[in-house]
């Protein structure tokens, strides 16, 4: 009796008989990570959503919150993190403003610039959450041996280096509100991105 295929493998079964020409291996690493990113952001959303908080919220609060004392940041180094435009962070920090989790003031640096800080609300809200993202990130992990664990970490990893650029060690020193390097996109964000299914796009929203 032969085992049975996962949704990937059923995809590339059917694709195998219609197009034979075609090698369709790539299916069975790219599509399982598109429908495991998928399925990771649900379950990483149902903390985000225990907090009153979408994916993008949470991930501006860790933001500032990582950023050390006075917890802030400007709103285009913002963007540049969550990988999104500096119109759509305009609309998550709205939201997180009126619920007086963030502010926003001049900067020092650029009388015409703003930063955005945490509020101490800001701030402790995003410590509970963050505090039980990693738990919840430990669950999800640990069904992997530490061993696959580590082993999936480097792959990811050199993998990864195809397409961004590491920061060099003198960016990695954050220096003044207004002053500081555009910086990667965090990690939970990069899950928040438009899926693609192994067949092509789909959305993916918490």
């Amino acid at each position: 009796m032969s085992e049975p295929l996962d949704h990937v493998a059923r995809i590339q079964r059917e694709w195998a008989r219609e197009r034979p020409e075609l090698d369709v291996s790539p299916q069975g690493v790219v599509g399982r990570l598109h429908r495991l990113a998928r399925l990771l952001t649900e379950e990483l959303c149902l903390v985000y959503d225990r907090y009153g908080l979408s994916e993008g919220e949470f991930d501006v609060l860790a933001a500032l919150r990582r950023a050390g004392e006075p917890f802030e940041r400007a709103p285009g180094e913002l963007a540049a993190f969550t990988m999104v435009t500096t119109g759509a962070m305009t609309k998550r920090i709205d939201r997180l403003e009126r619920a007086g989790l963030v502010t926003r003031r001049a900067s020092q640096f650029d009388g015409r610039g703003r930063v955005v800080a945490l509020t101490t609300a800001g701030r402790q809200l995003i410590d509970q959450a963050f505090t039980e993202h990693m738990r919840n990130e430990r669950r999800l992990l640990d069904q992997l041996t530490p061993a696959q664990a580590a082993e999936l970490e480097v792959l990811l990893a050199a993998w990864l280096a195809h397409f961004e650029t590491p920061l060099r060690p003198a960016d990695r020193k954050a220096g003044p509100v207004g002053r500081q390097p555009a910086a990667p996109a965090s990690a939970s964000a990069s899950a928040s991105a438009v899926r693609m299914g192994p067949d092509g796009p789909s959305s993916a929203a918490c």
